[in-house]
């Protein structure tokens, strides 16, 4: 079964295809800068054939324009992979949110009004798939669209840890609840770790410029720092994380406006708000080192909430197998999954200094004496979703 991924955000666009169950990946591409009358950057490769395309300068004004390109690649040319896009038969979607739909759905005129409802909860990324959904549809009418909703891994959290302390006609009528995402990255961790054993308690970093820490026991997330938006749990690249809602109040009465506000929760907080230096930890790193106190405080912030939810989901699990660091800050940081751990000695946590410094992609980095097994496992969203859309009857 040949199955396309579509990831989309507010100007950009990138594809997969696979041929499923085998997981093999048949043609990539992306599309930067979706609106651009001649800036947009374009790029396709042919996994078949080895065949490469990166343009800068193109004219793909939106989203019809850059998804036609990319199909007309897979299907001309020297990279093509297709005969005709009819052999498409499902496109999956890295979609976040809809209303009432919190798992794996077939994309029908019900999951799209839910995601239409659910709108002032991720404003930026619901535009952009349903956007993208609808071109998609319109190009392959015969394909089964697929939303693999990054709610859906942790549909299963108990409702203890679901609920607010909110009226229960608020979670009844309106959907409050804590929903969580990065469900496509932490569902990935879970299907490398079920592979290599059926019984286990995990703990998944997914550190990013969006971050996020999910308890995993026996391959079902049971906790997540996300709440029911995207702006909770840890600080963010730019998002302000966990906020007592009363502040947005106070700050009304001290003379913000509610989009000054916004604006300072949803791209002025987070590692650039507390540092002043960036968004990026690299360069707040950096920062630290050279002795900016605010920069260190970023860190420090970070650091520690991450500590904190490690251990609060090591009691949910009531074991603690594996201790998974993923994504670009999880991946590529030594330096900060050296000081998670350092603060995790009380657990077992030990590290290997030197495997972790010479990290390069997946490996364990514990040492042989740590209670927990500590690894490195690079993400691959894309082949979770495409598994989980071949996977829908």
């Amino acid at each position: 079964m040949k199955i396309l991924v579509c990831n989309a955000g507010s100007t950009s666009l990138k594809f997969k295809l696979y041929e499923m169950p085998e997981c093999k990946v048949l043609a990539t591409g992306k599309v930067e800068r979706v609106g651009s009358a001649d800036d947009a950057i374009f790029g396709y490769c042919s996994c078949r054939t080895g065949f490469n395309i990166e343009a800068a300068g193109e004219c793909i004004p939106g989203y019809k324009e850059g998804i036609e390109r990319f199909l007309g690649c897979l299907t001309g040319g020297d990279g093509a992979v297709l005969s005709d896009i009819s052999q498409i038969e499902r496109v999956g979607y890295k979609s976040v949110l809809s209303k009432g739909h919190y798992g794996v759905h077939e994309i029908d005129g019900g999951v799209l009004q839910g995601m239409r409802d659910f709108m002032a909860l991720a404003p930026v990324h619901n535009s952009a798939y349903l956007n993208a959904i609808e071109t998609m549809q319109a190009v392959l009418p015969k394909a089964k669209h697929v939303g693999v909703f990054e709610t859906a891994f942790h549909r299963d959290i108990p409702m203890e840890r679901r609920i607010y302390g909110v009226p229960f006609e608020w979670h009844e009528k309106y959907g409050i609840q804590r929903l969580g995402y990065h469900g496509a990255s932490h569902g990935y961790i879970a299907d490398v770790l079920n592979a290599e054993k059926k019984e286990y308690g995990a703990i998944s970093c997914h550190l990013g410029g969006s971050a996020s820490v999910c308890g995993i026991l026996n391959g079902r997330s049971v906790d997540t720092s996300f709440g029911m938006s995207l702006e909770t749990g840890l600080i963010h690249a730019n998002r302000v994380g966990d906020m007592d809602p009363t502040m947005i109040h106070f700050l009304e009465q001290e003379g913000l406006s509610m989009e000054e506000i916004l604006e300072g929760c949803q791209k002025k907080g987070g590692l650039l708000g507390i540092s002043g230096v960036s968004n990026d930890l690299r360069y707040v790193l950096e920062a630290a080192d050279q002795g900016n106190r605010r920069a260190k405080l970023a860190v420090d912030v970070f650091v520690t909430g991450i500590v904190h939810y490690i251990g609060a989901f090591f009691l949910d699990l009531g074991r603690l197998d594996y201790l998974v660091f993923t994504a670009g800050i999880g991946e590529h940081s030594d330096r900060v999954r050296n000081m998670v751990c350092a603060k995790l000695a009380p657990l077992g946590v030990k590290l290997d200094e030197e495997a972790n410094r010479g990290c390069r992609g997946g490996a364990v980095i514990s040492a042989e004496d740590s209670k927990v097994c500590v690894r490195v496992i690079p993400t691959d969203e894309e082949l979770g979703i495409a598994r989980r859309t071949c996977e829908l009857n």
